[in-house]
Order: structure tokens, then sequence, then C-alpha cells
């Protein structure tokens, strides 16, 4: 508010509001530390006229150099294409990429197009980076790339959403996240009502999906 001042105070205008806004940014900004926060902040103040939104915040997060250490998505696919065929030797610039390509397919990342492989890596990834950022060890065994034809088929359906309505692949997976948690669950239904009030937020007037066809 002492930054953006009324700008704030027009996204912001009840106490409601703010609450779900303060729960919707913790949920989003778990696993960075203070002085990546302070930073960021920083970078608003001389880049953004408005307050940025959660995408936005996060994209300036990613940017700097001490978010774990962690490349952007398209850089770390690049890498991983260009060492698929010798993974074991490659010197990583982190151990997510090397794990987001095993869970990928080496044989997958030199053969594929882009167009069909980047987003199953872009995902893969994207859970890796969470991980990582909750101090988790990448040496334990966790499923996160697509196991069979059931989840080739909720990425399907989750690309197919987006583009049915207007959205981008990051945008449709990251609403849809919680359909990746297993059907009537409690954890399902948290992710599913910050997905909700995630959507909200970017000003968009659409129902999520309960499940998929």
């Amino acid at each position: 508010m002492a930054i953006y001042g009324h700008k704030f105070k027009s996204c912001f205008e009840t106490q409601d509001e703010i609450r779900i806004a303060k729960r919707e940014w913790a949920l989003s900004l778990r696993g960075y530390g203070e002085a990546e926060l302070v930073s960021a902040i920083d970078r608003c103040k001389e880049t953004l006229a408005w307050m940025p939104t959660i995408s936005e915040f996060l994209s300036i997060l990613n940017e700097q150099s001490g978010d774990f250490g962690l490349p952007a998505a398209k850089h770390a696919y690049i890498e991983a294409c260009m060492n698929a065929d010798h993974p074991t030797q490659h010197n990583w610039t982190h151990d997510a990429i090397y794990h987001a390509g095993k869970a990928t397919g080496w044989f997958r990342l030199r053969t594929e197009d882009e167009t069909q492989v980047f987003p199953d890596f872009r995902y893969n990834y994207q859970v890796l980076c969470r991980r990582v950022r909750d101090g988790e060890d990448l040496t334990v065994t966790v499923p996160v790339a697509l196991e069979d034809k059931s989840d080739n088929t909720l990425v399907e359906f989750i690309q197919r959403w987006g583009e049915e309505n207007n959205l981008t692949p990051e945008q449709a997976s990251t609403l849809l996240f919680y359909m990746t948690k297993p059907v009537g669950t409690g954890v399902r239904e948290r992710f599913r009502q910050a997905s909700q009030q995630r959507a909200e937020s970017w000003g968009l007037t659409i129902q999520l999906p309960d499940d998929y066809q």
C-alpha cells in the first residue's frame, strides 16, 4: 500500500478481498526466503507503475539470481534437449533440469517436436521447482511425470481446456494443477478452491471443471 497507494486500494476494497489475496499470495510464494521477496519488491518499485499480479511477481522472482539457482523453464528445456543423449555425463545447471528431463523421457527430448514435448517438460520442471523451493530432496523419487494413458489424457484435456478459454499453456496448467491430485481428496479440493480464486484474481469469469472426460 505504501508503494502503490490508491492503486493498491482499488485492487482490494474490502477486508474479505485482502484476506483472500493474502492467502493466495502466501500459497503462491511458499518456499521463498525474505531476501528473495525483498529483492523482487525492490524490482517492482523500479519497473512497475501498477501493483503486479501473482504471475508477474513470480516472473520477477524467477529472474532473480537468488531463485535457488533455477533457470527459466525454456532455458532448462534447451539444456535438457542439448544433453539428452548423455544426461549422466553432463554437469547440469541445476539437478531439477536433469530430473525433469528424466521424467519427461530423454528419447522424447531427442526426437519429438518442441510443440509436443515442451509442455510436458515444463509441467515436470514446474513441479520439481516447487519441490526445490519447499526444501525437498530431489533424489527421493516422487512421481511428477505422466505415468500412464490416463495422465496423458489429462494433459491433453488441460491443453484443450486452455485453448478453449483463450489461456496460455502456463495459465491452464496452473489453474488445473489440482486435477493431478487424487479424486475426492481434501487436498484436491483445497487446490481447486485456490485455483478458482486465482482465476478470479486474473479477472477470469470461468468455472473450473470438477473432472474431465
